[in-house]
């Protein structure tokens, strides 16, 4: 038998994805649609395979190219699309005088396509179409002998698959074996639709055979939602696996949504029995640069493999943007010092996390690969004026306070306090967010989280972040005392004096002070967020209190504007 695999379509609601992937060659557990389909028609007999093709074509050629099918696998491409009916008849002269198959390329099933097949070498009607009971498409109607009555034209409020006077409705699979006369209802050189095609040959009086499977998955994978259904379905149990190797592949996987703070991700944990796992979804991948799911994974990847204490990521895929990885239960650090009774014991939690944020920074820096970074490759004074500076004016000033300013009144002092973040900075890997939300407490150990903003950086921009951190609102006092701990732990490391250490961390807590108020006058007044409204205040203090110190005695500019905003 030969087969026709249709692939030429524009993925319309699977847009804007489909702008840079063509949808056959979205992958589900790692491997694109097309070569589950060709692997399939592979194992089912088929002798060669034509594909239509049309929108990025040359994508699916070039993908064609790399591989080594076991049979002739060729393409036809459609300078204009001709519809499923079209494209059969553009294939006219690759058949034979045999039944062949064809199948639409954003399936994904288990049907056995040999069975189907030779179902339809088993009776002499001109097409065998494979339906299946989705409710949510049920619009073709068969009749108790399983022949096919006609086609509904509208999937609006499509009936189930019931009985109702000896007729079942149900859905078209893309999946069809049909003989060679079909060809006679199909006009030449024109757009047709099959479905066109088969209403016109029951008119005619030709039967057309239903096959109708009975224990199979199939789902149709032409919208976002169903495609990333379709990826955790397939996915998930091979993370459970490779977390807990005494895992079934029968045990029930229950998916619960949690809380997210300023991300648009979605965070789930995934329950299976007693065992458990994080998801992240990033979401399905919208441009082919490196995106913030690249980065969470080969961030997290290089840290762990450094032996550093950030969840270990058991599976992933990034064209869906979904990550498995270790669940580190629901404590955060922020949790754990609101409940702390003493001030020592506060001092002591963080002076544990100082010790490994020094780790992080030092040992994470090592062998770090700039490639894997999505916003920038380093912290610069460029970063720092546009995503710092300017967004603490356009993001909080304007945005959040709905006052006018002018930035260009402000630069030359931003332009100075940048350099000053830079200058004596222990570079190292920096997080970029290392706040107390963003550190997890489980058994009374410490790990590091959503390290997908990370690049090459100061220490102290991370040692800043972590200590003015507005959820917890440490008090100066104890701040101070931390500063000078880090500064004393990092000298004899880092062959770095003590008072320029502190020196560059004044000057980045300023700069992460502006990017704080930035972000969470953005998450507010743009995102609806109004949990972070309630930190404001705090932010604020914190960026008074730096301009009060004598560090920010020299921008008048900038303490006159701050003062006047509290």
């Amino acid at each position: 038998m030969k087969a026709l695999i249709l692939a030429a379509g524009l993925g319309t609601r699977l847009a804007p994805y489909t702008d840079h992937t063509p949808k056959p060659l979205f992958p589900v557990g790692g491997r694109p649609l097309l070569d589950m389909i060709i692997r399939n028609l592979e194992t089912a007999g088929c002798e060669s395979i034509i594909i239509n093709t049309h929108h990025l074509h040359n994508k699916i050629e070039a993908f064609l190219n790399l591989q080594r099918y076991s049979i002739p696998v060729t393409t036809r491409h459609e300078p204009v699309i001709l519809g499923t009916g079209g494209a059969i008849k553009n294939a006219g002269n690759f058949w034979d005088k045999r039944p062949f198959i064809v199948i639409n390329s954003d399936i994904y099933t288990d049907i056995d396509l040999c069975e189907i097949y030779r179902f339809h070498l088993g009776h002499n009607h001109p097409a065998t179409l494979v339906l299946t009971d989705y409710e949510e498409f049920n619009n073709v109607q068969v009749d108790e002998d399983n022949f096919i009555l006609g086609f509904e034209n509208s999937r609006v409020n499509p009936l189930p698959c019931i009985n109702q006077g000896h007729i079942k409705r149900l859905t078209f699979t893309g999946i069809q074996v049909l003989n060679p006369e079909i060809l006679d209802f199909i006009p030449a050189n024109s757009f047709s639709n099959s479905i066109d095609v088969f209403r016109q040959m029951i008119s005619c009086g030709k039967k057309l055979h239903a096959f109708i499977p009975k224990k199979h998955f199939w789902n149709d994978l032409g919208t976002p939602g169903k495609y990333i259904d379709t990826v955790i379905g397939e996915t998930a149990p091979k993370a459970f696996k490779l977390a807990f190797p005494d895992y079934d592949k029968d045990q029930k996987i229950n998916m619960f949504r949690l809380k997210g703070d300023g991300s648009d991700r979605g965070w789930f944990r995934l329950v299976s029995e007693k065992d458990s796992l994080i998801m992240a979804d990033h979401g399905i991948r919208k441009e082919l640069s490196a995106t913030e799911a690249d980065s969470f994974i080969a961030i997290g990847l290089h840290l762990h493999n450094k032996r550093l204490p950030v969840p270990r990521i058991f599976l992933h895929d990034s064209f869906s943007g979904l990550v498995f990885l270790e669940d580190l239960g629901d404590t955060n650090f922020q949790t754990v010092i609101m409940n702390t009774k003493s001030q020592s014991e506060t001092i002591s939690r963080y002076k544990s996390v100082i010790d490994l944020l020094i780790m992080l920074s030092l040992t994470g820096g090592s062998g770090f690969d700039v490639s894997w970074t999505y916003q920038t490759p380093c912290y610069t004074a460029d970063l720092i004026l546009e995503k710092e500076c300017r967004y603490f004016t356009d993001a909080f000033i304007k945005g959040y306070l709905n006052k006018e300013i002018d930035f260009d009144r402000y630069e030359i002092e931003f332009k100075i306090i940048a350099a000053l973040a830079l200058e004596h900075q222990v570079k190292g890997f920096m997080h970029r967010d290392m706040q107390s939300r963003n550190i997890m407490v489980k058994n009374s150990e410490i790990y590091f989280i959503d390290f997908q903003g990370g690049r090459l950086g100061p220490l102290q921009y991370d040692l800043a972040s972590l200590l003015i951190d507005p959820y917890v609102g440490l008090p100066s006092g104890i701040r101070s005392e931390l500063v000078d701990y880090c500064a004393g732990k990092i000298s004899s490391l880092a062959g770095i004096k003590a008072d320029n250490f502190c020196r560059c961390f004044k000057y980045c807590s300023i700069t992460r002070n502006l990017q704080i108020l930035g972000a969470f006058g953005y998450l507010s007044s743009v995102k609806g967020k109004s949990f972070f409204e309630n930190y404001i205040p705090a932010a604020l203090r914190s960026l008074k209190e730096s301009f009060e110190a004598p560090e920010g005695k020299g921008f008048p500019k900038l303490k006159s504007l701050i003062d006047n905003l509290l």
